[in-house]
């Protein structure tokens, strides 16, 4: 791993306290005065609603209007979802409180090869073949670019209500949709929670039912999205975490019970990392490979012994999809090397990839090279290929400006997905290559760590660990904050893990100061570069170490260099 450059917020040498610290922390996120703090700290769920978000009311409205006709006529309502965490788990949220309430409703998962992402025609062709009295379709996590879809299933009598928080192309309408509940705030599954408490409001005394907000079954499920699907935890994101996280730590579901089972997890223990590195790619994992109803299944049976088997059957997936990604990396990373490619974009394209998980594929290949990454699963006809981009360079933004070279695509600033003409890859590198020059410059292609602040080692305390984990939940617009202590003493170091990748550390905060534990992580390639006894900088985040019931703090090294 090689070393970053370090982008440091605020650089200060004098002696601080933890209260300092936390107040330093705050500014930078422009937390200043005390009702910010208060709402950051004890973020309020009731304040999070439809105006809040940015979503029109009166599209609302007209959502549970034709709701009502549905209801009334008992007609049957398709919640047409997608096959990744967000997806599944907001068809869950959307089709449980339908059935709950009373009315006819089915969930519908795309097959990620035979139908591809959305809403599409093959799509409904295939859902009326299931549902031939299907009457309205609500799109949970897609819909907002479905513009010849919306079209078809009106020919074939069937309503739309989209559902969805992906970017609208500028350059277009939205579709012609009955209504369209959209805002880029909250991921879709955060979209299918907000609307299903409009809807439970509207229907539950008809139906004489009542919905309790102490009571909230959906809640654990739109905070599991919300990490998976990294949106910012931010303002509306961060309450929905914040408290939803809880209620994943107290799951009555027995899918999660059972997924927590297999993966190990300490319920009482789960955090953003749980969910982002080992819940949510447990629940990708089925619809990488195989049909990602078996994911929605596990969320919303009743049965514990179905529960098992299909989280154990996903477990098995996921293996599968590891192993799978491991040989597909290692090919890729190998053709690049060989071919010397000095490109500002990577693109690869290859027989050989699943289109499950080219979108892995290039993540990795983002950290190996820190260069906007294309990974292309090449068809006979069509090929698929999944985008992931560096810090500041908006990828959609880029590959729509080409809309010609693409049959559709779709995605976010950091992430797109699109399918092509296999016969003209080719003439589509070459373009995109070109059009990179220009428009990628060499400093977003730089590594850089941002470091909060400059403290001295010897500060570090059970006081301001506890006062810094506060800011939690961690993640997207919301990271750890990293510190960086200088002219660190190294009393020890080694290498750890199977393969020597690790480097822990004892270090010292100079020649008298304190000692405390520190372990690299991935950085076993540069364990050669200090020896003991020389003096360190390190850029570091605060955190526990746990093993067999002994707590001491830790030191999670990010980057080091000597002093």
């Amino acid at each position: 791993m090689m070393k970053k450059k370090w982008d440091i917020l605020i650089s200060t040498h004098h002696t601080q306290t933890p209260d300092e610290i936390i107040e330093t922390l705050l500014k930078e996120r422009g937390i200043t005065d005390k009702k910010a703090k208060e709402e950051f700290f004890n973020p309020d769920l009731t304040k999070v609603s439809m105006l809040s978000v940015g979503i029109d009311p009166t599209q609302v409205k007209s959502t549970l209007q034709r709701l009502q006709v549905a209801l009334k006529k008992e007609e049957l309502v398709i919640v047409y979802g997608d096959y990744d965490v967000d997806g599944i788990t907001g068809t869950a949220i959307v089709w449980e409180t339908l059935i709950a309430l009373g009315f006819k409703a089915m969930p519908y998962i795309p097959h990620r090869v035979d139908e591809g992402y959305g809403l599409s025609l093959k799509g409904i062709d295939n859902l009326l073949t299931q549902y031939k009295e299907a009457k309205l379709i609500i799109t949970v996590d897609n819909g907002i670019v479905a513009h010849k879809a919306v079209e078809y299933a009106k020919e074939n009598n069937l309503d739309v209500i989209i559902t969805d928080h992906h970017l609208l192309d500028e350059m277009e309408d939205p579709p012609k949709a009955l209504s369209i509940v959209h805002t880029t705030r909250l991921c879709g599954a955060g979209i299918a929670w907000l609307l299903t408490k409009e809807i439970g409001r509207k229907f539950a005394q008809s139906t004489d039912k009542v919905s309790k907000e102490d009571e909230d079954v959906h809640l654990e499920l739109a905070a599991l999205a919300t990490v998976a699907d990294l949106v910012p935890l931010t303002h509306a994101n961060r309450a929905i975490v914040y408290h939803g996280v809880k209620k994943l730590t107290q799951t009555k579901r027995f899918g999660l019970v059972e997924l927590y089972t297999r993966a190990a997890i300490d319920a009482s223990r789960i955090g953003t990392y749980e969910i982002g590195h080992v819940i949510g790619p447990r629940l990708n994992a089925a619809g990488r490979l195989e049909s990602a109803m078996d994911s929605l299944r596990l969320l919303c049976t009743r049965d514990r012994r179905r529960a098992q088997a299909l989280a154990e059957q996903l477990d098995l997936t996921n293996l599968d999809r590891q192993r799978i990604m491991k040989g597909s990396v290692e090919h890729a990373i190998k053709k690049i090397r060989i071919r010397e490619d000095n490109s500002k974009i990577i693109i690869i394209a290859d027989e050989s990839y699943e289109e499950g998980v080219v979108g892995l594929i290039a993540s990795r290949l983002v950290e190996e090279f820190y260069k906007p990454a294309i990974v292309i699963a090449k068809g006979e006809k069509i090929s698929k290929g999944s985008v992931r981009s560096v810090s500041g360079f908006n990828i959609i933004e880029f590959l729509r400006s080409k809309p010609d070279l693409f049959i559709n695509i779709g995605g976010h600033p950091m992430a797109a997905g699109f399918s092509l003409d296999t016969a003209s890859l080719d003439s589509f590198q070459k373009i995109l290559e070109d059009y990179a020059e220009g428009k990628i410059g060499e400093d977003l292609l730089q590594r850089k760590l941002k470091i909060d602040m400059e403290i001295s080692l010897n500060i570090i305390s059970q006081e301001l660990f506890e006062k810094v984990e506060r800011f939690a939940p961690f993640g997207m617009g919301n990271p750890q904050p990293v510190f960086l202590s200088r002219h660190v003493l190294v009393r020890e170091r080694r290498t750890m893990g199977k393969e020597n990748q690790h480097v822990r550390f004892i270090l010292q905060g100079g020649e008298v100061g304190k000692v405390m534990e520190a372990v690299a992580f991935n950085m076993g390639d540069r364990s050669q570069e200090v020896r003991d006894e020389d003096y360190i900088d390190i850029a570091y985040t605060i955190d526990k170490n746990e093993w067999k019931g002994n707590t001491r703090l830790q030191l999670k090294i990010k980057d080091f260099d000597k002093s």
